[in-house]
């Protein structure tokens, strides 16, 4: 008897160590209905084949153990697959009326019962667990225990002293295989979800990771180098501009190989920054100071990284920041302060010297009137020089001037119409054609009719100048859908290229009788009408220049053609 017993308590207790391969190996995740309900099904089968039948025909077995458990952790389908499987195996096995109104009574009261204690169950904590499952197999053990006396009773009176001696040692097997079954159920639910909190939680800190280093890499736009390091001074996250900063070769290595490598060595050749992590690792913040090394200027920020609870340091962190080209156009801006101030003094004083310059040239022409032919020629040179100063004084002061120009709509192709003659007239003086190639439809702009045609015709002469005899200049208009496009090119040597970076600078010049202000106030002109000038030029093989005037089109917005009035 007794050996079937254990049997049955063995195979009670066999789900619970399937469900350790289940949770941990196959199926981690999933609802543990399905398994529990298969699993004690076969189980509570396995148990009544199992049923130890005494002399009088009672009985024994631990099937109400799988039964139980399947139900409360099987949930409602649990209950369901119990009560079914173990009706389909204990019809046959009743032999008389009372064992069929037990076996009725049992599902009349155990059914309802379990079916109000599942949920109950299922939400409480270990402890409150144990209670319910000890409640439950206390009142089913002590109604079998009944049912089993009485048959010793009326079959075997004279065994009833051992048989009570039967009854607790089931009890004892019992209590033990389902508290063992309860503990061993919630070790696993619980390893379970530490499992999967740790997961979440290394998801989260992978993520974090990421972000971070995505933070890290795209920081300024690349252009601000960071650098972060352990307790050990060994570097955990950077980016490329820190690796450019450093001196390293970034060519074909991974930021990974940077991983873990002491801030020293990494920093081996820029000492300052060295010593901004050693002060930063000792505690210290460093405010934001501006290193310079050689012809580059860094704007540098070290700090320490601490641990808020426990108050220590755990690293350091470093934003490096190459503010060369700011420093520049700060020193630029301010050299620009200082021209605008004395272009304005200038400007200023030159328009006074206009004034004597006007009575001389006055009183010039009057002695030349009253002065021999032979010396006509030198009173020319004189009224020449005079009306070239007076032309370079007129250029000086349309640059220093910063004024708002009056704009109304027109057409370019309208002003290139205008110039057209007087550009011939000048091409033929110098034995040279002009092609011209304007857009079938063109945009109307805010213009400023004067200032374009000085652009236009600066532009153009310059081009004549640049050109000998036989020499082509080819004007063209262009509308890209965006912005209208004048581009003015000839066929002359060319501008080298170490000249044409500063072709637009005030007072520079490559003519041996120019001034230098042709073309800056001609790129002045295209920026007040919100436009910019671009130069293509190659030694040998001409110049062009284009001037881009931005042009949205809206819509109801007149387009002009060639021959438009």
């Amino acid at each position: 008897m007794w050996e079937k017993l254990i049997l049955q308590a063995f195979v009670s207790l066999l789900p619970v160590f399937l469900y350790q391969l289940w949770m941990y190996r196959l199926n981690q995740g999933r609802s543990s209905i399905p398994f529990f309900t298969i699993a004690y099904g076969a189980s509570l089968a396995a148990c009544v084949l199992l049923t130890e039948t005494t002399r009088f025909g009672f009985d024994l077995n631990l099937w109400y153990i799988p039964f139980l458990m399947g139900s409360l952790y099987g949930g409602v389908p649990g209950l369901a697959t119990m009560s079914t499987i173990y009706a389909a195996l204990r019809l046959p096995q009743l032999d008389d009326g009372g064992e069929t109104l037990g076996f009725v009574l049992f599902l009349l009261i155990a059914v309802p019962v379990l079916l109000l204690t599942i949920r109950p169950f299922q939400l409480a904590r270990l402890k409150e667990k144990y209670k319910i499952l000890l409640l439950l197999l206390t009142v089913g053990g002590a109604y079998h225990a009944f049912l089993y006396a009485g048959y010793i009773r009326q079959f075997e009176p004279d065994r009833l002293a051992s048989a009570a001696g039967d009854i607790a040692v089931i009890a004892f097997i019992s209590y033990i295989a389902v508290s063992l079954t309860l503990y061993t159920i919630h070790q696993v639910i619980q390893h379970y979800q530490l499992q999967h909190q740790l997961r979440r939680m290394s998801s989260n800190y992978t993520n974090e990771v990421h972000k971070l280093q995505q933070f890290i890499d795209q920081m300024a736009m690349g252009t601000m180098g960071t650098v972060l390091v352990d307790a050990d001074g060994r570097i955990s996250h950077l980016n490329d501009a820190a690796i450019r900063l450093s001196g390293q070769a970034l060519k074909g290595r991974s930021k990974l190989e940077f991983a873990g490598m002491p801030y020293e060595r990494f920093f081996r050749s820029q000492e300052p920054f060295k010593q901004l992590f050693d002060e930063a690792m000792k505690g210290s913040m460093s405010p934001s100071t501006i290193l310079v090394e050689g012809e580059r200027s860094y704007l540098t920020t070290a700090f320490p990284i601490r641990n808020l609870q426990a108050g220590i340091v755990t690293g350091a962190a470093m934003v490096v920041q190459d503010v060369t080209e700011l420093t520049q156009l700060r020193d630029e801006l301010g050299r620009m302060e200082r021209l605008s101030l004395v272009g304005q003094m200038a400007a200023s004083i030159t328009h006074e010297i206009r004034n004597p310059m006007a009575v001389i040239r006055g009183f010039v022409q009057l002695m030349r009137e009253r002065s021999p032919d032979s010396q006509q020629e030198y009173f020319r040179i004189v009224i020449d020089e005079l009306d070239r100063a007076n032309a370079i004084i007129n250029d000086f002061l349309s640059l220093a001037q910063n004024r708002v120009i009056s704009k109304e709509q027109g057409s370019l192709h309208d002003i290139v119409q205008e110039l057209l003659p007087l550009l011939w007239a000048d091409a033929n003086l110098r034995g040279q054609s002009i092609e011209l190639s304007l857009a079938d439809e063109i945009p109307t702009l805010e213009l400023n009719g004067k200032e374009i045609k000085q652009l236009v015709l600066n532009l153009a002469r310059n081009g004549m100048e640049a050109m000998g005899e036989k020499g082509v200049l080819r004007i063209a208009t262009r509308f890209s859908g965006s912005a209208v496009e004048l581009s003015v090119e000839d066929d002359g040597e060319g501008i080298p290229p170490d000249k044409l970076a500063r072709l637009f600078e005030p007072f520079y010049t490559t003519k041996a009788r120019g001034t230098g202000l042709g073309l800056p106030l001609c790129l002045s002109i295209a920026e007040r009408h919100n436009g910019r000038i671009d130069v293509d030029s190659e030694p040998g093989r001409g110049t062009v220049f284009k001037v881009v005037f931005d042009s949205p089109v809206r819509d109801g917005l007149r387009l002009r053609g060639p021959d438009a009035g």
